[in-house]
């Protein structure tokens, strides 16, 4: 009986993690938005952080998936290089959830021009190669 009485709990603490979660990407969109836009209207080139943001906010806007961390990022002749680590699939105990590798070009200003997964692993395991 006692999972009868748990099960909405669950599903309650998940929407409303769920409604966090969207919102807090809601403002992380926004806040881009208002970076670009002051960034035209200056006429000058977004800051480092600023192309930070913009990437992990494109790439969320695109796939869904929200970035834990920025494992790379490095500016290139064409714009910018970022890799970014995302959770996949959530899974019990969390060591065992799939994570991934995104490469992520954008141009000089910080507009995504391109992504790929680069690599998919468990969250607990650490690469054989050392680097990657």
């Amino acid at each position: 009986m006692s999972n009868t009485n748990s099960t909405p709990n669950t599903q309650s603490s998940r929407e409303s993690q769920n409604s966090h979660d969207t919102n807090d990407t809601n403002d992380t969109h926004d806040s881009v938005r208002n970076e670009r836009n002051q960034n035209d209207a200056d006429g000058r080139r977004p800051t480092p952080m600023e192309v930070l943001r913009q990437a992990r906010a494109q790439l969320t806007e695109l796939t869904g998936l929200v970035p834990e961390t920025v494992s790379s990022f490095e500016q290139t002749e064409d714009g910018w290089s970022v890799e970014v680590e995302v959770l996949e699939l959530a899974r019990v105990p969390d060591t065992m959830s799939l994570m991934a590798s995104y490469q992520v070009e954008l141009d000089p200003e910080g507009q995504l021009t391109g992504y790929r997964r680069v690599r998919r692993y468990e969250r607990g395991r650490a690469d054989a190669r050392g680097g990657r």
